[in-house]
């Protein structure tokens, strides 16, 4: 189903009309109106007629300026009050991406639109900025709210935060104050989140700072942490270069992927070519320095509770961990029966 009644490009047919020849060019190759639908930058225009770059420009702002004072875009208002309703509809702020792909995923009906954004005087433009990509809004109050809510979002999350869609679009909600119902639904949120540059969702669908080397995959590394954070326990080396390959389509060989996990900090040795996740709660060393680390932490202990304490910090076989509380060099029983560090 079309989302917009009007043919953008008899509109603009009709809105250039009247131009001269070389002002309706320049605006056809800036605006990519024409039928390869390349939009020229002010230099190759420039080139084309022998002119600067500065003189395009002029030649551009006089004849947009032209066609706001015509009969043609008098007439054609029906068609720019449309597009305002639907970026209404939209959440009154909307990427420029986001809203142009909405309308069409015709690279020329895109064009055309967004020419008649720069002509109307109801959209505002707002350009890339380090918090934000280009966007268009019909409302600067909303505009505000909306801006205000995202960058108060990321300051919120840390550096190694990763969020589920759902929390996130709940975190941001949160921070977006008076606001009618309904504008507060995922659609709308996930169609806000996506202006921000700042803060973005990784290939597993899961959202946090943009810069992150959580969201931002820079590697072997990055695919091990998301594949064995998504699996939950600690997997074998091998387990994790064959997920890397079948989640994100990354051949990885098995060296490869054993070498970044042991330099890497974020992973821990916690048996025989097994890793975990350090925040986990997985601690690196022999089986006697988690046990002492333990003890040392928790005060005396049963045999079965070391045993179970260990287990969860560390792949050890439980013979393994009953040998090391054995040394009496290290840990010797209390009066209760319950061992100490020696």
């Amino acid at each position: 189903m079309p989302t917009i009644s009007f043919k953008p490009q008899k509109i603009t047919k009709k809105l250039i009309s009247h131009l001269q020849e070389r002002a309706s060019d320049v605006i056809m190759n800036r605006f990519g109106l024409t039928a390869d639908g390349k939009r020229k930058t002010l230099e190759e225009i420039g080139k084309k007629y022998n002119i600067t770059r500065e003189r395009v420009r002029q030649v551009e702002d006089a004849a947009i300026n032209l066609i706001k004072k015509s009969e043609f875009y008098k007439t054609e208002q029906a068609a720019f009050e449309e597009l305002k309703q639907l970026m209404h509809k939209l959440g009154s702020v909307v990427s420029e991406k986001q809203l142009l792909s909405y309308i069409s995923k015709d690279q020329s009906v895109q064009n055309h639109v967004h020419f008649f954004l720069v002509l109307g005087d109801a959209f505002k433009k707002h350009r890339e900025d380090d918090h934000f990509h280009a966007r268009w809004s019909v409302d600067d109050m909303m505009a505000n709210k909306v801006h205000e809510a995202l960058k108060k979002l990321y300051s919120s999350l840390k550096d190694e935060d990763l969020i589920s869609e759902t929390e996130m679009i709940k975190k941001f909600l949160e921070h977006i104050k008076d606001i009618s119902e309904d504008l507060r639904d995922e659609e709308m949120a996930k169609r806000w989140l996506s202006m921000s540059k700042t803060i973005s969702k990784n290939q597993l669908g899961e959202w946090g700072k943009t810069n992150s080397p959580n969201i931002r995959t820079r590697g072997v590394k990055d695919y091990a942490f998301l594949v064995m954070r998504r699996h939950g326990s600690p997997m074998h080396f091998k387990e994790v270069a064959d997920s890397i390959s079948k989640t994100f389509g990354k051949k990885t060989h098995y060296a490869t992927c054993h070498n970044e996990l042991i330099k890497d900090t974020r992973f821990v040795l916690v048996g025989r070519g097994m890793y975990a996740l350090k925040e986990w709660g997985y601690k690196a060393g022999i089986a006697r320095e988690v046990i002492e680390d333990i003890l040392k932490r928790e005060g005396p202990l049963s045999k079965e509770d070391i045993v179970e304490k260990v287990m969860k910090e560390r792949y050890f076989k439980k013979n393994t961990i009953l040998v090391n509380l054995a040394n009496t060099k290290f840990f010797k029983k209390n009066k209760n029966g319950l061992y100490t560090v020696a």
